[in-house]
């Protein structure tokens, strides 16, 4: 079986778009039929999250299940550890992250397995900058010149990430990080010894939403860079949207 975990706190306004999406991955023809289950951890919401995640629950069927647990953290580290440990209890074999705000794409978990890797780190895209307004234009360009999305690149986001799940615990596990949570696994897989792909053939795409949810995270960065561009008519050389 192949889990699916994604940390939520109040996303109302993209969450069916990201089930949807996931709702596709877990049953494309490539998985030949291996059980999909999709945990969403509901993180202090005081939203119509549940409502949604219950809704698209109706869909499911024997190639795929989704659930949602509640914790009460406030911690996207503690949300990603909760939502795995429900998989590896069911017996998950490949656990896969993605964000609330991140579309997949049909064929992201096949894509993750057949890399035939310990772990996989992900690149992410962005396809509506408009957020931003008059910075628009200046931050596709920026992204465009700093961002590596090819195979090789040394970027993690939690909103792209897949890990055997043995390799896991052997790793242990999400820490129960406000932000970073992703890079201290990956830090700890490094450590001992995992084979990771870093590839950017596992697609998805994520917002470039104004209202960041981790800071420090991919969000958040472009924040940082959002407000460089209006106070200076240049960027700081050492910006970087790696994360």
């Amino acid at each position: 079986m192949i889990g699916v975990v994604v940390p939520v706190h109040n996303e109302e306004a993209c969450l069916g778009a990201c089930l949807e999406a996931l709702r596709l991955a877990a049953t494309c023809p490539l998985l030949h039929g291996e059980a999909v289950c999709i945990v969403i951890v509901l993180d202090a919401c005081s939203d119509q999250s549940q409502r949604i995640v219950l809704a698209h629950a109706m869909q499911a069927d024997l190639r795929w299940r989704l659930d949602c647990i509640a914790v009460n953290a406030q911690n996207v580290g503690t949300a990603r550890a909760a939502g795995a440990q429900q998989l590896l209890q069911r017996g998950a074999r490949w656990l896969a992250f993605t964000d609330a705000d991140t579309r997949v794409s049909p064929s992201w978990l096949s894509t993750q397995l057949g890399l035939n890797a310990d772990a996989v780190c992900g690149t992410v895209a962005v396809d509506d900058w408009s957020p931003h307004g008059s910075n628009a234009a200046a931050l596709l360009a920026h992204f465009a010149r700093t961002y590596t999305d090819a195979n090789g690149h040394r970027h993690i986001h939690g909103a792209n990430f897949g890990v055997r799940a043995s390799t896991y615990l052997r790793a242990g596990g999400f820490a129960p990080l406000a932000c970073s949570e992703d890079v201290a696994l990956v830090a700890a897989l490094q450590a001992c010894g995992a084979h990771i792909a870093w590839s950017a053939a596992p697609r998805v795409t994520t917002s470039a939403r104004r209202h960041a949810r981790a800071r420090g995270g991919f969000g958040d960065t472009l924040l940082q860079v959002a407000a460089a561009m209006e106070a200076s008519t240049q960027l700081t050389p050492t910006q970087s949207l790696s994360q």
